[in-house]
């Protein structure tokens, strides 16, 4: 059963910033944009990463994360203007091979690809 649902995957067609909550060290906010998610077919969620050292020691200790995104541009429940989710998952950083060369490809100023593998998908509006 997909976790990511088509509502979800029409917010990324949208530009909207998305907030990445770690907690490990301390806790650490991080932003980037719903353009920089990509979506493996098995439903992990790709993240270029340039920056992102503090999510990487929290990611370290405690690999579970709570990301946030939406889009004023897409229809949510009951036909409201704008939607969004909460997204928990478990991080984990990638460093080499083929995900790795194809997000390098993509987007040239990254030095690491943060991974998602999605636990639960809840979409808030």
């Amino acid at each position: 059963m997909s976790k990511l649902s088509e509502k979800f995957l029409e917010v990324l067609k949208h530009e909207g910033v998305v907030s990445i909550m770690s907690w490990g060290v301390e806790p650490h906010l991080v932003n980037t944009w719903n353009s920089y998610l990509v979506v493996t077919e098995d439903e992990r969620i790709l993240i270029p990463a340039y920056g992102f050292r503090k999510t990487q020691k929290n990611v370290d200790v405690n690999n579970k994360v709570k990301i946030a995104l939406g889009s004023k541009d897409v229809l949510g429940y009951k036909d409201y203007q704008g939607t969004g989710f909460l997204i928990d998952g478990t991080a984990s950083y990638i460093e080499m091979g083929d995900e790795y060369d194809m997000m390098k490809n993509k987007f040239s100023f990254l030095t690491r690809v943060l991974e998602i593998t999605v636990d639960t998908a809840k979409q808030m509006l």
